[in-house]
């Protein structure tokens, strides 16, 4: 498939967003959306999905360590059916399971600092979100 995705850590007070380049090779941190209320935060999400022109929203699923949805994965769905009310795009899920953790890895070995990490550490999980998913696809073609 062809076209800009919209990766998105999807969490109780950050949004992060990561985008793919057209050809969906490359993928960028992109945005942190700070949540305030539910329809702030869908046209602020729909605002990034016109603006970048997506054709996939892939959104993060929180696993247990067995695989299996827990309370935040079931949140997490409830908001999907939500931004599903108010965007076209497809949307598909993604097992985030180690996403954060593997995103506040990297920038500690990349010597950000505790309050940095802090403000870039949701956009950075959504790129791992996004990344992976990719990588998968390419495996699958």
């Amino acid at each position: 498939m062809q076209g800009r995705m919209i990766g998105l850590d999807v969490g109780e007070v950050r949004i992060g967003v990561a985008s793919s380049d057209p050809l969906g090779i490359i993928v960028s941190p992109f945005t942190v959306v700070k949540r305030t209320n539910l329809e702030a935060d869908l046209k602020a999400l729909v605002d990034i999905i016109k603006e970048r022109e997506a054709v996939r929203i892939v959104v993060g699923i929180p696993l247990d360590r067995e695989g299996k949805p827990g309370p935040q994965a079931e949140k997490t769905q409830v908001f999907i059916e939500q931004l599903r009310g108010v965007t076209d795009v497809e949307i598909v899920t993604q097992d985030e399971r180690f996403s954060t953790a593997a995103a506040t890895r990297m920038l500690i070995d990349a010597n950000v600092s505790r309050k940095g990490r802090k403000e870039v550490v949701d956009k950075v999980a959504a790129h791992h979100i996004l990344q992976t998913y990719l990588d998968r696809l390419k495996r699958t073609q």
